[in-house]
C-alpha cells in the first residue's frame, strides 16, 4: 500500500510532467490519477473484490456531492475554533499534513496526547490523523507550549487545517 507522502510525490511528478492520466493497483489498492485541463485529480480507492471499473461520470458526481458537506464542516470548524479559547498567544500551528479523521489519543482508552498547557518538542506526536483506513502519528514540527486544540476527536480535517496553536519558547 502506498503511503500519503508517496501519493504525494506521485501527483506533484505528474502535475509537472506531460502525463495526462495515471492507474496503480497493489494489493486491493487502487489509485487513479486524471489531469484534466492542466489540474491533477486523484481518486484513491480501497477495493476489497474485483469489481468492473465504475462509469467515469460517478467519481466526478461523488466529489461534487462530498464538496459542500466538507465545506459545511469548515464553516462549523471556523465558528467554534474562536469560541474554544479566544484569541490565544500563538506564533505557529500544527496543520493537517492529510485529509483525514482527527483523532487525540492513541485509542479510546487512553490519554490524549497533548492537552492544551502542554509542553511539545518538534518530534512531539500531538494526535493520529486517519486516512484510507492508515493511523498517521502527527508531529508537533514545532517546539513549545499548546495554547488551543482548534478540533475535536473524531472531527473530519482537512489538508493544512490548524489542529493546534502552539507558542514557541
Amino acid at each position: 500500500m502506498l503511503k500519503v507522502q508517496e501519493i504525494r510525490e506521485i501527483i506533484k511528478l505528474i502535475d509537472q510532467s506531460n502525463i495526462d492520466e495515471f492507474s496503480y493497483e497493489a494489493n486491493g489498492t487502487k489509485v487513479h490519477m486524471k489531469k484534466p485541463q492542466g489540474e491533477v485529480v486523484s481518486q484513491p480507492v480501497q477495493v476489497q473484490q474485483p469489481v468492473q471499473a465504475p462509469p467515469k461520470t460517478e467519481p466526478k458526481q461523488e466529489a461534487v456531492e462530498q464538496a459542500p458537506k466538507q465545506e459545511a464542516k469548515e464553516d462549523t470548524a471556523e465558528k467554534e475554533a474562536p469560541k474554544a479559547q479566544g484569541n490565544a498567544d500563538y506564533d505557529a500551528e500544527v496543520k493537517s499534513p492529510m485529509v483525514g479523521t482527527f483523532y487525540a489519543s492513541p485509542s479510546p482508552e487512553e490519554d490524549v496526547y497533548v492537552k492544551v498547557g502542554d509542553t511539545v518538542k518538534e518530534d512531539s506526536v500531538v494526535c493520529i490523523v486517519e486516512a484510507m483506513k492508515l493511523f498517521n502519528e502527527i508531529e508537533a514540527e514545532v517546539s513549545g507550549e499548546i495554547v488551543e486544540i482548534l478540533v475535536k476527536d473524531g472531527e473530519l480535517v482537512e489538508y493544512g487545517q490548524p489542529l493546534f496553536r502552539v507558542k514557541s519558547k
